[in-house]
């Protein structure tokens, strides 16, 4: 019996058990087996500033990195981070105490969910979710309370009647996204004072996941709720390099809070990775001190994809939810008909997708709880070269017959 294990009890932590293989994995080796276009994961299919990965190159081979760095990061990059938080925002930081650097956002979110909750407290987030959210919240033991964003007048919108209805005495933290994965949504400044005035009220802690911050488009603006009255002592801002300057492998994300609330966090963080991404940290250094010409610049580029899918999936015959920010489109595959939509089912939709169309696409629902909520919806990612995005449209046109 060598190699076997006895034991009555499954082997996955009964925390983990609902969460098996990521439908981003799933899907991606679906676009390799047949030959898809994938448009599921976000991440870009070119690198960032060559200014940036040489001065990543340079930190190579200067010795600066290869070693452990400092728990907390780089001095030279909580520097940064401070200085951008202060140009962009007005937002003043002390880079010895109030800025953490993590291994991109992700480890930002779990580090922050594991030192701020415990088992027993409720965590709400809004769904639709990015994935890794329920999975953190369940490793520290919490539940999650999904507030779910509904279809309004083209866009997701937040119900502050239901957000207020969903806090209990239980309600530790509230996780917000925005710009939102994956429905594009921008929360305007009268939902997050509104937010901001709930917290206080019922003295909330707050995650706030801004990694989308330089994507936004059209007349929305992105506001770190963090400045708003009441605010500074009880939220937990996070940031990440991989969105803004398209370099996702490097695995560069950042905090920023009072010094208590990022003691908290490091407690939890310094037992996950420690340290990493030690000459990366140099590198995104220099790119947050960029000029804002980088900045508009790399908005208008995506701004111009955005339109490229959003036009190409509305003429191929779906719904178009076209984002206020980050790079993802949701669209509604109900129009498509019975037939092609597979009853509206996403999940069936988008196994189907790569043999209808040669395409690849991420179902909705995987980010929700109550999955009949958002079974007819279906992502794409549209940071990808132009060239790529015509040819997905041209592929999907033929949904449209």
């Amino acid at each position: 019996m060598t190699g076997m294990t006895s034991t009555a009890r499954p082997l996955l932590n009964r925390r983990l058990a609902e969460f098996g293989t990521t439908i981003f994995a799933e899907m991606s080796a679906l676009a390799l087996k047949t030959g898809s276009i994938n448009l599921g994961q976000g991440f870009p299919d070119t690198d960032g500033p060559e200014e940036i990965r040489e001065a990543a190159v340079r930190a190579l081979r200067d010795g600066r990195g290869n070693q452990y760095p400092p728990g907390p990061g780089v001095p030279e990059l909580r520097t940064a981070i401070a200085a951008h938080q202060e140009r962009r925002y007005g937002l003043s930081y002390d880079p010895d105490a109030e800025v953490l650097v993590t291994a991109g956002a992700t480890e930002a979110i779990a580090a922050a969910l594991l030192a701020l909750v415990e088992p027993g407290d409720e965590v709400i987030a809004f769904e639709p979710y990015y994935d890794s959210y329920a999975a953190c919240i369940a490793m520290a033991g919490g539940t999650r309370v999904p507030v779910t964003l509904r279809p309004h007048e083209g866009s997701f919108r937040l119900d502050l009647d239901e957000l207020r209805a969903a806090v209990t005495d239980r309600t530790r933290l509230l996780l917000i996204n925005t710009p939102h994965n994956p429905t594009g949504t921008v929360l305007t400044r009268e939902e997050l004072a509104a937010i901001a005035e709930l917290a206080v009220e019922r003295d909330l802690l707050v995650i706030t996941d801004e990694v989308y911050e330089h994507l936004v488009f059209d007349a929305a603006e992105h506001i770190p709720l963090v400045t708003f009255p009441g605010m500074r002592e009880r939220t937990v801002s996070i940031g990440s390099a991989g969105k803004t300057f398209s370099f996702t492998g490097w695995k560069v994300g950042w905090v920023t809070a009072t010094a208590p609330l990022v003691t908290a966090v490091r407690s939890a963080k310094q037992f996950l990775t420690y340290v990493a991404s030690g000459p990366f940290q140099y590198a995104v250094a220099e790119a947050l001190a960029l000029p804002d010409s980088y900045f508009d610049a790399f908005r208008a580029d995506m701004l111009a994809k955005r339109d490229v899918l959003a036009t190409g999936l509305a003429e191929a015959g779906f719904e178009v939810f076209r984002p206020a920010g980050t790079y993802f489109i949701t669209t509604d595959i109900r129009p498509l008909g019975p037939e092609l939509s597979q009853n509206g089912d996403g999940f069936a939709f988008c196994r189907a997708l790569p043999e209808l169309a040669g395409v690849v696409a991420i179902p909705n629902a995987v980010f929700y709880d109550h999955r009949e909520e958002g079974a007819p919806f279906v992502r794409f990612a549209f940071c990808k070269k132009v060239g790529v995005l015509e040819e997905a449209v041209d592929r999907l046109k033929k949904l449209a017959g």
